[in-house]
């Protein structure tokens, strides 16, 4: 059940994310004319997401504390959803855009390695590192034109779509040599 709790918690925390970056984009999107955007499509009003974000919220930290992450492991549970609210708020259009994913996807083994009493090894922590960052600079890409003239500039829109996917193959190798060749 342990492990059951714990995917909860991090479901919850990405409704958490994923619904904020909507509600913050609402804009960018509708300007876009993104029709496949709920909030552009008006499937759903932004009353009713602010309301789901609130609920996800209380369940990511209901079952976060309730499971076995306990209070340090919630503490870096949230502390990874504060990273990836401030990238959605501001830090995606800046060359920082990669830092909340390296912070929020490395958060997760650091809250489930604390909670047990345990340091996580070197090589988890630098694997999620490593390909969190090449699923930040493939995941704008489909975006790219339409962020750019709309003045998001994260670090991929800024190198440009060529240098992204050429980064993005060096860290995905990379992380996979520190997975294979791990201590």
């Amino acid at each position: 059940m342990d492990s059951a709790e714990v995917a909860a918690a991090i479901l919850a925390g990405q409704f958490v994310v994923g619904w904020s970056n909507d509600l913050i984009d609402y804009p960018f999107d509708k300007a876009a004319a993104r029709l496949t955007k709920p909030l552009v499509s008006g499937e759903i009003s932004q009353a009713l997401l602010k309301k789901c974000i609130a609920l996800a919220v209380f369940a990511a930290l209901i079952f976060s504390l309730a499971g076995p992450l306990g209070i340090t492991g919630t503490g870096i549970h949230f502390l990874g959803l504060l990273s990836a609210t401030l990238y959605n708020l501001r830090l995606k259009r800046t060359v920082l855009s990669p830092i909340p994913y390296i912070f929020s996807f490395g958060a997760m083994p650091w809250a489930v390695y604390l909670a047990a009493g345990k340091q996580p090894p070197t090589w988890i922590y630098l694997g999620f590192a490593l390909f969190a960052t090449a699923f930040h600079l493939l995941n704008v890409l489909k975006d790219l034109e339409t962020d750019i003239a709309q003045g998001v500039l994260g670090l991929p829109q800024r190198i440009g779509k060529k240098a992204s996917i050429a980064v993005s193959i060096v860290l995905v190798a990379a992380g996979f040599i520190d997975i294979f060749l791990r201590p």
